[in-house]
């Protein structure tokens, strides 16, 4: 009989984020594949997790996907986790999921914690519809996307290093119009969590003065609709 390949969120900041179930599962996993080992070690040392630990990474993946599978059609059970949050969402997982699913898989996929959710939430802008860009490529298409996304008019959230928040702050400004509103989450769930928000010129002006560390959120107001102003959108939300 085949095994289960569960994915099982971690947390994004604050080790207690863990839930009851997600470290159960961890503890009875026949194999944990981690996305770092070393930081896996860590969490799982914290809930006194001694299962087997092997390297599931970006790097490796297309080449232990088919094995893990057969691993799992043998029986075993198999969780994936990552240095932090969903796997899958701009992390390691999704090749596997695809592989173990096309071979009719039992895959169960832990709710739990990622960083995108809590962002928009946070940000006082629209959250009923909102799409999640993650990371924009850094060169070869970045224009085109954001041309096209100059258009969305759901709220949009993307991830982005530290090192390039201001200079995609300022190309959002660009793209989107300076005084489309937004809001960075830096830190989530973290001792120095932070919501800076604001107009796209407003929040890039206030990180040109001081330099953002750590892991970043950027959740960007959508594009009015046609026939609406910004008025009309925020008398809706409120509705």
């Amino acid at each position: 009989m085949a095994g289960i390949l569960y994915i099982v969120p971690t947390p994004v900041g604050n080790l207690e984020d863990m839930t009851f179930r997600a470290i159960k599962v961890l503890k009875e996993a026949d194999l944990i594949l981690a996305e770092d080992t070393r930081t896996s070690s860590v969490l799982l040392h914290r809930y006194e997790i001694h299962g087997k630990l092997q390297s599931h990474h970006k790097f490796n993946e297309h080449q232990t996907a088919e094995m893990i599978k057969d691993r799992i059609l043998s029986g075993l059970n198999v969780a994936l986790i990552s240095d932090a949050g969903t796997p899958g969402i701009s992390d390691p997982g999704f090749l596997l999921a695809r592989t173990c699913a096309a071979e009719g898989i039992e895959v169960q996929t832990l709710p739990g914690a990622t960083a995108c959710i809590p962002a928009i939430v946070s940000s006082g802008l629209p959250c009923d519809r909102f799409c999640f860009e993650g990371f924009l490529p850094v060169k070869k298409g970045r224009q085109t996307m954001l041309t096209e996304l100059a258009a969305e008019t759901r709220t949009m959230i993307f991830y982005e290093s530290p090192y390039r928040l201001v200079k995609t702050l300022e190309q959002f400004a660009e793209f989107f119009g300076e005084d489309r509103e937004c809001s960075v989450a830096r830190e989530i769930s973290k001792l120095h969590e932070e919501h800076r928000r604001g107009t796209l010129k407003e929040v890039a002006a206030w990180y040109r003065e001081h330099e953002p560390k750590g892991e970043i959120v950027i959740v960007v107001a959508g594009a009015p609709s046609k026939g609406k102003s910004k008025k009309d959108r925020k008398e809706e939300t409120e509705d």
